[in-house]
């Protein structure tokens, strides 16, 4: 529900957003993936895959994504290097690589050849890139199993290669060239029958994407290409909503999106053919739903699973897309609402959390906020949930998904939605109410949830009010009673605080001074509770963890409820 009210103070805006129900594989079709993937190592499998084996690929897609130099360097020492992980080529075991699963997929899905083109030219580039894909393809290339034949890494695996083959088809070895050019079409055959099947609509998506991938790059594609149109139309169509964004709201997810399809739009220009329209128009609304998520750095702040990105990737990524836009101000359906004023943006999310088969590190992150002011990132969340690697181990990450680490209001410390033992999100939120009105002097949010209902007998409800200067944020986090509440439960609303802030202290125990990296202070207050500071952390792009702290104001919920009033203020 939404409602629009041009009054002469300024645009008034309402909503309420209710956690989608959808349908998810019904027990029969989940039965079905499962036999089909049995019979990956059957006879039958292997027929499906056997076929013509190409000369060539008809065509060379351009690869407008942007490479790592460092990760490349590190190819050429001998070693990949993901997310501060590092593993040495030598007596690397191809077929099962016990490594964390970031770095796992970043070799399944040679995207490692993008890294390494940034980093050498071709001649001295081709022959390392042809003893990994050998190596790989020996170990991989004629056993179709998981993760290597996971549908999101093949769609990958089969354009990094299209895009990579500069370096990758250098080689004047028959054997090894012929070796190569089969995996494309076993990948294709793979993908025809897999996409289809694939668990959820952004794997489907990306499945499809592979499978119109291959019809444009190898020969007798016609048929394949209509299907494949078909598809990917359809899977997008659910993957991506109205205003963009994608259903798992993961900012991660809407990334590879954007890459991938950008990617493939390149296979369409190497073909000198028309770009359907809607593939186009995915692309079109993805991009400004992400810079929607970008802070006044233009960096992404941390959410649902994302890590804080820096600038220069997303103004990579925007490039490659090909797409110019504005940041999305309002989202309904991603569920993300943001506030720009002077140098300041104000990130917000409001929406309920997505399904639990919509993301596997999906946050109980309702009502949290991010604030920036020029460079310097002020109040955060900790992110970092989907990047489990050699830092951010699992119980870590599960960590990271809970209410507690993000900048909102906590009861018990326990979730605003379940996290089950299994990973997957439960019960909590599911309705989010939402009012918004932007005048000249400040920007008025007030959103609600009822996330604490069934547990503790509490309405969240939480009012920003951003300056149109962008030098003062006022708050008011209140807990109203619903039904049977829980006196005397112990609340808390969390500020984690960004990089390189340090906190100065005060005469009066409910101010802190806040001295950030730039030389510039700014001042914090709270009534309503307690003041005190704790450690916290931040989680950059490579999935590494800052230390840093947080704000936090406590006290116990009352008979009428609770109400914790704070500011943060622009000292100069």
């Amino acid at each position: 529900m939404t409602e629009n009210d041009a009054g002469g103070e300024g645009v008034r805006q309402a909503a309420l957003i209710v956690r989608p129900t959808g349908v998810g594989q019904n027990l029969f079709e989940r039965l079905s993936l499962q036999f089909y993937k049995l019979t990956w190592r059957t006879p039958l499998h292997s027929g499906r895959l056997k076929g013509k084996v190409p000369l060539r690929l008809i065509t060379v897609p351009e690869d407008i994504l942007k490479g790592d130099a460092a990760r490349g360097q590190a190819l050429r020492m001998g070693k990949f290097y993901h997310q501060g992980f590092e593993q040495a080529f030598s007596g690397l075991d191809y077929q099962k690589l016990a490594l964390p699963p970031t770095m796992t997929d970043y070799i399944h899905r040679f995207g490692w050849l993008r890294d390494l083109a940034a980093a050498t030219n071709r001649g001295d580039g081709a022959p390392i890139a042809a003893a990994i894909a050998d190596d790989w393809l020996i170990a991989n290339g004629m056993k179709t199993r998981e993760p290597a034949w996971r549908v999101d890494n093949c769609a990958w695996r089969l354009l990094n290669m299209a895009a990579g083959s500069p370096l990758l088809l250098s080689s004047n070895d028959p054997v090894y060239r012929s070796r190569v050019i089969n995996h494309f079409a076993r990948v294709a055959r793979h993908l025809d029958q897999s996409a289809p099947r694939a668990q959820s609509h952004f794997t489907k998506s990306l499945g499809w994407a592979g499978v119109v991938a291959a019809s444009l790059l190898l020969p007798e594609g016609k048929a394949r290409r209509a299907v494949g149109e078909d598809g990917l139309a359809a899977s997008l169509q659910a993957t991506i909503f109205p205003d963009g964004g994608v259903i798992s709201r993961s900012p991660v997810q809407l990334i590879e999106l954007i890459g991938l399809l950008s990617l493939l739009k390149q296979c369409y220009n190497a073909r000198k053919e028309m770009v359907p329209a809607f593939l186009s128009d995915a692309i079109g609304r993805a991009v400004p739903a992400l810079l929607g998520l970008t802070h006044a750095d233009g960096g992404l702040g941390a959410w649902q699973g994302s890590a804080h990105m820096a600038a220069e990737s997303i103004e990579a990524l925007v490039a490659a897309s090909e797409v110019r836009a504005r940041p999305h101000r309002q989202a309904l359906d991603w569920g993300y609402q943001r506030v720009s004023a002077g140098k300041s943006v104000l990130l917000l999310d409001a929406g309920p959390p997505p399904l639990a088969r919509q993301s596997a590190s999906g946050c109980a992150s309702t009502l949290a906020f991010e604030l920036s002011h020029g460079r310097q990132r002020i109040i955060v969340n900790c992110g970092g949930a989907a990047l489990v690697g050699s830092s951010i181990p699992v119980a870590l990450a599960r960590g990271l998904r809970t209410t507690a680490a993000h900048s909102t209001l906590c009861i018990n410390d326990t979730n605003s939605t379940a996290i089950l033992q299994g990973g997957q999100l439960g019960k909590g939120v599911a309705e989010v109410g939402l009012e918004r009105r932007d005048v000249d002097k400040a920007t008025r949010i007030e959103a609600s949830h009822d996330g604490y209902v069934r547990g503790y007998g509490y309405i969240h409800s939480r009012l920003l009010i951003l300056r149109s200067d962008g030098l003062e944020l006022r708050g008011e986090d209140t807990l109203l009673p619903k039904g049977k509440s829980k006196e005397g439960t112990p609340v808390h609303v969390r500020f984690h605080l960004g990089p390189d802030i340090e906190i100065m202290p005060t005469e009066n125990k409910q101010t802190a001074l806040l001295r950030m990296a730039d030389g510039s202070n700014w001042a914090f207050a709270a009534a309503g509770g307690t003041l005190a500071v704790d450690e916290s952390l931040w989680v950059d792009e490579e999935g590494r963890p800052h230390p840093t702290h947080q704000l936090v104001i406590g006290a116990d919920s009352g008979k009428g409820g609770l109400t914790f009033s704070w500011q943060l203020r622009h000292l100069g």
